[in-house]
């Protein structure tokens, strides 16, 4: 490597030049960035010192204001409090009073889904009701069915006993086939 004079710089290496450019285009961004935003202040600065006509609409801030209402009865305003003291002493007695009476709406409230509740227990009843009448007339019924069936199974045992004693009596022609016959009922 040789050496540099005082006067004399290394040439710039590849990356060096790049990061210089990069450097450069960064400035002049910021500048041109600074300069308008310098521009509008002035600008703003200006239109500011003008005598301002008012408008047939101004814009007004807006504001949360206070709940409506007068200061409850059961607070008063003790004798010598301040002016700022009495405004705040009213202002949160409000708040309190507004947060009172949104607990009482939901007592209100409440007090309409126990009603709605309390006729749905009413109809639930009802429905029970209803309920126990069907599943009677369904044990009658169940009954009556039972009862039916069993009726035809003895008429139709009967009718069996009598066809069986027809059939002997018709095809038995001596007392030998008598016996035999007993032997087949019994066997039955």
């Amino acid at each position: 490597m040789r050496l540099l004079e005082a006067n004399q710089s290394p040439a710039p290496t590849a990356s060096q030049h790049l990061s210089q450019k990069v450097i450069i285009m960064v400035q002049s961004t910021i500048g041109q960035v600074l300069t308008n935003i310098e521009r509008e202040i002035q600008a703003e600065v200006h239109n500011s010192h003008q005598p301002r006509q008012p408008s047939p609409v101004d814009f007004v801030t807006p504001m949360t204001a206070a709940p409506d209402m007068a200061m409850p009865d059961y607070v008063e305003h003790s004798d010598g409090a301040t002016e700022i003291g009495r405004l705040s002493a009213e202002a949160v007695v409000r708040e309190y009073e507004a947060a009172a009476k949104d607990i009482e709406a939901l007592g209100v409230e409440l007090v309409e889904h126990v009603k709605q509740c309390e006729a749905m227990a009413r109809d639930a009843l009802k429905v029970t009701d209803e309920l126990k009448e069907t599943a009677n007339r369904y044990r009658d019924e169940a009954k009556r069915v039972f009862l039916q069936i069993e009726s035809c199974s003895k008429m139709t045992s009967e009718v069996r006993k009598i066809c069986l004693e027809l059939r002997d009596k018709i095809a038995v022609p001596a007392t030998t086939d008598k016996t035999k016959t007993k032997k087949a009922r019994a066997a039955l």
